[in-house]
């Protein structure tokens, strides 16, 4: 008999379909929030209205914005972000952005509750695996302040209290997590999200269907995630497209928003597997994003998989309506769809960076739970040599 728990993330709400300006000045007065910091992107800040139409709309409430976010979050950036939100005093930030902002703003309240104010003080408060295999995760303090999220993007990182954050000397990338580091709430506009880059809103949809499918696919699997799973999944299936033919369609958009909103809930509540491992990995050293590297690794490693996980598969590909029952093909056919790129060569990865990538790889916390074994850098690199 199966035993197992699932934890609750400390996020209160969610609300969708409402003006995000709207929906900010609403969760900051529900709070009672006085000094809103917002953190965010150099392109929503400098490039479109807005996060302009945002901070107008909460007034004097508005202490300060950074937007020197940078992709795949290395540790100079969230020292720099904890420096500037000590320096504006806020009770509560507002993030407005994908992954990376989000992210950025975890662990920002890491350094912040744990007076962390070098890259270097940030190694002692990242997850790691013990030599037995088990998960050292450090006890976080509560940060001095929440974060409600306006999201832009797929990734799901707004439903999930666990971050990655870039270590440039070791070139890998670390988990952080803290029960209060996440969203305290979430805002889901699917009119803000016209201003996210096509090839984003494609690849991070494609990253929520890797959070899905290595969800149901999990060596520790739940009953919750099952079904938020392949709720997930479905939606994708229908709405995913439909935006990539119309991207002003803000019905698709929102459905995408709800799908990955349902495709979240595994985060770090059940272990996943090699795509998300590797693709740690790959994004450390090569600087692919994340969601190009769920496009190009997840029907790989579920090939790879699928000795282990064949019944798991089998309800993938029926809720991606693939009557053949092959649920890696299935994948593949809906990110061959959306144009983006599907083979490591496509995005200038030399072959040589491999056994690089491998030797990060093996340390993964999520490559140690795949459902079929990755014994040693071989069988990384055998993967690898598929994707490319």
């Amino acid at each position: 008999m199966q035993a197992g728990s699932h934890e609750f993330l400390a996020q209160d709400r969610v609300i969708w379909g409402r003006p995000a300006a709207q929906a900010a000045v609403e969760e900051a007065d529900r709070r009672g929030a006085k000094r809103v910091f917002v953190v965010t992107s150099k392109t929503l800040n400098r490039k479109t209205e807005a996060v302009a139409a945002i901070v107008a709309a909460l007034g004097s409430r508005h202490v300060g914005t950074f937007d020197e976010c940078v992709e795949h979050t290395p540790r100079p950036s969230v020292i720099a972000a904890a420096e500037a939100a000590r320096a504006a005093a806020p009770d509560l930030v507002l993030t407005v952005g994908g992954g990376t902002a989000i992210d950025t703003v975890k662990v920002m309240l890491i350094a912040l509750a744990h007076d962390v104010r070098t890259p270097e003080g940030l190694s002692d408060w990242h997850l790691k695996v013990n030599p037995d295999g088990s998960r050292h995760v450090p006890a976080v303090q509560p940060p001095p302040f929440r974060q409600v999220v306006v999201s832009t993007t797929l990734g799901a990182a707004e439903f999930s209290d666990f971050g990655g954050c870039t270590d440039p000397v070791r070139k890998m990338k670390d988990g952080y997590a803290g029960k209060y580091v996440g969203a305290a709430a979430v805002i889901l506009d699917p009119a803000i999200t016209v201003h996210t880059p096509s090839w984003l809103w494609l690849s991070t949809a494609v990253r929520g269907i890797d959070h899905a499918v290595e969800g149901l696919c999990s060596i520790a699997p739940s009953p919750l995630i099952d079904a938020t799973s392949l709720q997930a999944l479905h939606l994708f299936a229908g709405a995913l497209p439909a935006t990539h033919a119309d991207p002003a369609d803000l019905d698709a958009r929102l459905r995408c928003l709800q799908a990955a909103w349902m495709a979240g809930f595994g985060i770090l509540r059940v272990p996943y597997g090699a795509s998300h491992g590797i693709g740690h990995s790959l994004g450390a050293v090569t600087g692919i994003s994340h969601g190009y590297t769920s496009c190009i690794m997840l029907p790989h490693v579920m090939r790879w998989n699928l000795e282990r996980t064949g019944v798991q598969q089998a309800r993938i590909a029926q809720a991606l309506g693939a009557a053949d029952g092959d649920a890696a093909g299935a994948v593949a056919r809906l990110i061959g769809g959306l144009g983006v790129p599907t083979r490591l060569r496509d995005l200038g990865v030399d072959r040589g960076q491999f056994d690089t990538i491998a030797a990060g790889a093996l340390q993964n916390m999520w490559v140690k739970t795949n459902p079929r074994p990755l014994a040693n850098a071989d069988d990384v690199r055998g993967l690898l040599e598929a994707a490319w």
